[in-house]
């Protein structure tokens, strides 16, 4: 805590500068927001200040508020964590104080940071500072009077625009829009800022609070209109998100009633905001992420990543070429391995397709594609193999095949490269128990398609060295992937937890229930499809196979249906050839095509699982336990294992992995808040009805027994087969 602190320094020409230390990003934190109160008092009292100037250490302004203290209240429920920053601090002693503040700007000014900013008098930033206000991404609206200021001094539009949509904008486009009065050389930065403030105390430039001006708001009629838009579109894009709708209330508050109505209103919507479970699970989501980069007896030992300059990919299909592009993107250099001439350059066009879509999509610039692509090699065999770092197999899932390629590559390559496979299910003890390189086989796990998704699975076997998975750990990072370190099991972490998710869905289908419904539960929920649609996407080869593996390695709790066999027999292949429980027309949204009906009423007669021979009866949150309480007692199963380091790993998987979405905080966080007793009991229920796949896991019934939260670590009286 040495270096969390709030100094001040009156020079002779009377500008007080008051600077922010809390390394990294100056978080205002508590302590830092009542030290900064005490000196602004300190400035406003003493005759020899004439103005104040405010920023912050080590080239950053602040960060915003330190988030840490949103967790806190999460847990024990007592908004007195909350300093009353708004009103007492902005209002009262900086925009209101009877000596100017000039806010000098580099770095960043985000959230708290930026509406301490604006209730100064004038701002003047650095090149390239980030301005903005991403509150909305932890389920709150700004909470110091942003709602109110940022409108007033660049628009309607514009700061509805920033607030919704949590994005940044640099200094240059702040001064543009009257946000920053002045962009200066950092080396100035201070120099301008003091002689700003002098000038407005001695009245050379206009003394402006930026809550009472009007002057770029427009009539009351333009601004309802632009509300009107926002909150329709805010109903289209964030349906299950409360903060955009009560940002804009607010924001309205301040244009009708005048701005410090506005901060009320926004004192009052923010504090409830905190307690909501969206602002809970987003802030768990942001803070688990944090925390995946703990691994015990990999990143605590003094180990350090060594460099990965050069890797080998095997495999140019879907997978592996995507593989290759997060790679290329990363600037690591890259060989391509096929089998032959045709897929190799087949390989080639889908790396240089993916590079040259995120061209048009204005994500990557002309120049640096082709930079990405100078760093590609393809090779027909494993000559290129003599100096690579790591390699990464991305072959069809078949035991021997990947046997014999770890055995090969084990003589070729150094003795320090990392033998990696992305196989999505098999044992990768099994992969490598042909070779003698047991501490560098390791899993590198990517999800389709691997260029765009984010997470990456480091599996770790018995044998996995620390500086394997540190090492791969790093190239993780390098190539924008959020690792998270996991035990070898059938599945992994991701795919092992949500294998009952779809099967879920089939248990409902044979009972009865219309899947078209069944996936607009699911999507209403917050996930991106359902999971019939979801199969569509994956392609049909997919479902067969990973339910096979499975069926094999946990056939006490899979269900088996008919239906996917059923409809490979029809002739579908879900979006592959446009037709599957959607019709795929290029252009259009998928359609439920009705036709796929009589097929489902097959399935049903086959697995003749309906009580009495008839379609069950259930609600819509029927629907959603039934397909997730499942998914629930996996991840228990998962936990009870030490598959994950931490229960808050799994929630990250499975947000950045399965698109679980990050507002509900991650499987294990939302089956928290459900609560396990309810969870434990729905399933025990309808396992008594429907079956054993719905019986509840032993770590499910023992947390649920005694009242103890999924999330919260195992004890030592806890049974464990494997821990990190």
């Amino acid at each position: 805590m040495a270096n969390v602190r709030v100094t001040m320094e009156v020079g002779n020409d009377g500008v007080a500068v008051i600077k922010i230390s809390n390394p990294p990003v100056n978080a205002l934190a508590p302590i830092i927001i009542a030290a900064l109160k005490e000196k602004y008092k300190e400035a406003m009292n003493r005759d020899d200040v004439k103005a104040v100037v405010l920023m912050g250490e080590k080239g950053r302004f602040s960060g915003g508020f330190d988030i840490n203290v949103f967790q806190k209240v999460h847990k024990s429920g007592d908004l007195s964590a909350l300093p009353n920053v708004s009103v007492d601090l902005v209002v009262n002693t900086m925009e209101d104080g009877k000596k100017p503040s000039v806010a000098a700007i580099e770095g960043l000014a985000l959230g708290g940071g930026l509406e301490l900013a604006m209730g100064c008098h004038a701002r003047i930033a650095a090149p390239k500072a980030q301005l903005g206000l991403p509150e909305l991404t932890l389920g709150v609206i700004p909470g110091f009077g942003g709602t109110q200021r940022l409108p007033r001094l660049i628009g309607m539009k514009k700061a509805v625009e920033m607030m919704l949509t949590s994005k940044p904008i640099m200094s240059e486009e702040g001064n543009k829009l009257g946000l920053i009065d002045a962009v200066v050389p950092s080396g100035e930065l201070l120099k301008v800022a003091r002689a700003w403030a002098l000038d407005i105390a001695e009245k050379r430039k206009p003394w402006i609070s930026s809550l009472r001006r009007t002057d770029r708001l427009g009539s009351l009629s333009e601004v309802r209109e632009i509300l009107k838009v926002a909150r329709q579109q805010a109903k289209r894009t964030a349906a299950n998100l409360p903060q955009h709708q009560t940002c804009i209330d607010v924001i309205e508050e301040g244009v009708v009633f005048g701005g410090y109505s506005g901060v009320l209103k926004e004192a009052i919507v923010f504090n409830d905001l905190v307690l909501s479970n969206t602002s809970k699970g987003l802030v768990h989501t942001f803070l688990a992420q944090r925390a995946i980069s703990k691994i015990p007896n990999v990143t605590d030992i003094g180990l350090k990543p060594r460099q990965i300059k050069k890797v080998a990919v095997i495999g140019g299909g879907l997978m592996g070429s995507g593989i290759v592009t997060a790679l290329l993107l990363g600037n690591i250099s890259v060989v391509l391995k096929e089998i032959n001439t045709e897929y190799l350059q087949k390989g080639m066009k889908t790396i240089e397709g993916n590079l040259r879509g995120l061209v048009t999509r204005g994500k990557l610039t002309q120049d640096k594609a082709e930079k990405a692509l100078s760093r590609l090699k393809g090779a027909l065999d494993y000559s290129e193999f003599k100096n690579v770092d790591l390699v990464i197999e991305a072959v069809i899932e078949s035991v021997p095949l990947k046997q014999s390629i770890f055995s090969e590559i084990e003589k070729i390559c150094p003795p320090h490269c990392i033998l990696a496979s992305n196989t999505s299910t098999i044992d990768l003890n099994t992969v490598g128990e042909k070779t003698n390189a047991k501490d560098r086989i390791v899993g590198a796990h990517f999800f389709s398609p691997a260029h765009v998704m984010p997470l990456l699975e480091i599996i770790r076997t018995n044998n996995t060295s620390p500086q394997t998975i540190l090492d791969l750990m790093a190239v993780g990072k390098t190539i924008k992937k959020v690792p998270v370190v996991v035990r070898n099991c059938t599945g992994f972490a991701v795919n092992r937890t949500f294998f009952p998710y779809t099967q879920g869905a089939h248990v409902l289908a044979n009972l009865g229930v219309d899947v078209f419904r069944l996936d607009r539960v699911i999507s209403n929920f917050g996930l991106p499809v359902g999971p019939f649609q979801l199969q569509d996407l994956a392609g049909y080869g997919v479902a067969m196979a990973v339910s096979k593996e499975f069926a094999a390695s946990f056939p006490d709790r899979t269900f088996q249906s008919p239906l996917v066999d059923l409809l490979i027999k029809s002739g579908r292949n879900g979006k592959n050839n446009g037709k599957g429980y959607y019709i795929y027309e290029k252009g259009s949204k998928p359609k439920p095509d009705l036709s796929v009906l009589p097929i489902i009423k097959e399935s049903i007669r086959i697995t003749n699982i309906m009580p009495d021979g008839k379609p069950i009866s259930v609600s819509d949150q029927d629907i959603l336990e039934m397909i997730l309480f499942p998914v629930v007692n996996e991840a228990c199963r998962c936990l009870d294992e030490g598959i994950v380091v931490r229960a808050s790993d799994l929630d990250v998987a499975s947000v950045l992995g399965m698109s679980f979405p990050s507002y509900r905080g991650g499987i294990v966080f939302w089956a928290d808040l459900v609560g396990p007793q309810h969870i434990y009991t729905s399933l025990k229920k309808w396992s008594e009805v429907y079956g054993s796949f719905f019986k509840p896991s032993e770590f499910l019934e023992k947390r649920a027994m005694k009242g103890i939260p999924l999330s919260a670590p195992a004890s030592t009286s806890e049974s464990s087969r494997s821990r990190m």
